[in-house]
């Protein structure tokens, strides 16, 4: 379903993902609205602008928070005109009040310019995978590197850590880094063990990973 409170940018959305063999059970245009729809209709993905009526603030936002803690298994992918790293950063955290196996993505609408890499996004995050806009990530790690968990990290761990938090692959990020995939898993390990992630959050480690960076 979509939530997206300008009316022609919620309609190429409809149309887009129609055109690609997804159904759009629900467009709606404001915060009340999108939180009543899930609950009729029980989606695989909410596709939401952080900005919505009746405040035209982070309604969206607030939105999408409660739904990742109250709707296990519902990706939820927010859409946002302006660079609101703290948004990100939030949205993040509603992960580990709810599900943990949900997919989540923060995206910058200037910056979707391709229209097959969107619907293969808004299918990773229906599949419960993390995609963040690069831009987002290098914002948030950037304005963190002097906390003391993070000079734990060697540069090479935290460029994995940035990739990690775009949702790559361990196989995606060795063939960006041009390492292989042992070194990428030999990185993450480290990461979680300086971050202390132990074998128990196996199932989300990842976000966790960030997270952790994020708030330290």
């Amino acid at each position: 379903m979509i939530a997206e409170d300008s009316a022609l940018l919620r309609e190429g959305l409809v149309q887009i993902l129609g055109k690609f063999g997804h159904q759009v059970v629900a467009a709606v245009d404001n915060a009340p609205s999108l939180l009543a729809a899930v609950r009729e209709h029980a989606p695989e993905l909410a596709v939401v602008d952080v900005r919505l009526p009746p405040g035209f603030r982070d309604e969206g936002l607030r939105a999408a928070v409660a739904l990742r803690q109250e709707h296990a298994g519902l990706g939820v992918l927010v859409l946002s005109q302006y660079l609101e790293a703290e948004y990100a950063s939030e949205l993040l955290g509603a992960s580990e009040a709810g599900d943990g196996g949900s997919g989540v993505g923060y995206l910058l609408k200037d910056r979707v310019g391709d229209v097959l890499d969107f619907v293969g996004q808004a299918q990773r995050v229906a599949d419960g995978d993390t995609v963040i806009d690069p831009e987002i990530v290098r914002r948030l790690l950037g304005s963190r590197r002097g906390r003391t968990s993070v000079r734990k990290l060697t540069p090479r761990e935290m460029e994995v850590l940035a990739l990690m938090a775009e949702g790559r692959s361990n196989s995606a990020i060795a063939q960006l880094m041009s390492v292989s995939q042992a070194a990428v898993s030999k990185h993450i390990g480290n990461i979680f063990d300086k971050l202390g992630l132990h074998s128990r959050d196996a199932d989300h480690r990842r976000v966790l990973a960030v997270l952790a960076y994020l708030r330290r």
